[in-house]
């Protein structure tokens, strides 16, 4: 994108994008829960945290569900820094993330993220 600097971007190499992907972190992943969502979390091998968010129909109409993706992946891309590197994260929320002050949701989910990076992280290659 043209005049936006790769600090305030969403790259696609952060994100899970396709169903197998997905499905391997729910079935080979760890589970947390939290009053504003579930999440799903497995070691990657890479040097990046890559983010996925499942928003179903139950959470309301498709506006609704964009504006919790869009309010999920900034508390994301805001807080990188602090989330440490080799995971594969799944989010699931609840129909309390569109409603919660932004600073309170992003006390939530950070709440829910590892706090190391996997062990087995730094000894396979980057892809």
């Amino acid at each position: 994108m043209k005049g936006v600097r790769p600090s305030q971007s969403f790259p696609k190499t952060l994100r899970l994008l396709r169903r197998p992907e997905f499905r391997r972190v729910y079935e080979e992943g760890r589970r947390g829960s939290a009053r504003v969502c579930t999440i799903f979390y497995r070691s990657n091998g890479l040097p990046r945290t890559r983010l996925g968010i499942t928003t179903p129909k139950a959470l309301g109409k498709a506006v609704v569900r964009n504006r919790i993706r869009r309010r999920l992946r900034e508390v994301f891309r805001l807080n990188q820094s602090a989330i440490p590197p080799g995971w594969d994260i799944v989010l699931n929320p609840r129909p309390a993330v569109a409603e919660l002050p932004f600073p309170v949701l992003a006390r939530e989910i950070l709440r829910l993220f590892p706090k190391e990076a996997p062990l087995n992280s730094a000894r396979q290659p980057f892809a």
